[in-house]
C-alpha cells in the first residue's frame, strides 16, 4: 500500500472510529523493516490493522554441508532500494489477534 493511501486509511479510521492504540515497531527479519499498527474499535469488534515495510529480498542463497551435524541456513539478500510493503487486518478473539481474509469484509 503506497504511503498517501496508509495515511488516508489512518484518517477515516481516526475520524469513524474510537483508536485504542497506534505505534510502529522494528523487524528483527531484514535490514530497516518495519511494522506500523493502529488498533480501534469498530461494529466488528476490536481490530488491529498493520502495514509492514521490509527491503525486497533479490537473492536468497543456501548452504551446508553434506556431513552429519554440519550447519545448514539460508542468506537473504536484500535490496538498498525496493521496499515490500504489505497490508493485513486482525481481530481480537479472546486477548489473541485472528488474521481476517479480505472475503469476510466483503
Amino acid at each position: 500500500m503506497q504511503d498517501d493511501k496508509w495515511e488516508a486509511a489512518l484518517d477515516k479510521i481516526q475520524d469513524q472510529f474510537e483508536v485504542l492504540e497506534q505505534g510502529e515497531e522494528s523487524l528483527e527479519a531484514g535490514p530497516g523493516g518495519r511494522v506500523e499498527f493502529i488498533v480501534f474499535n469498530s461494529p466488528m469488534g476490536r481490530l488491529r490493522l498493520e502495514r509492514t515495510t521490509k527491503p525486497k529480498v533479490i537473492d536468497k542463497k543456501s548452504f551446508g554441508g553434506s556431513k552429519y551435524g554440519a550447519s545448514t541456513g539460508v542468506e537473504y539478500i536484500y535490496s538498498d532500494t525496493e521496499q515490500v510493503k504489505t497490508v493485513q487486518a486482525f481481530r481480537d478473539s479472546n486477548g489473541e489477534w485472528q488474521p481476517i481474509e479480505a472475503e469476510s469484509l466483503i
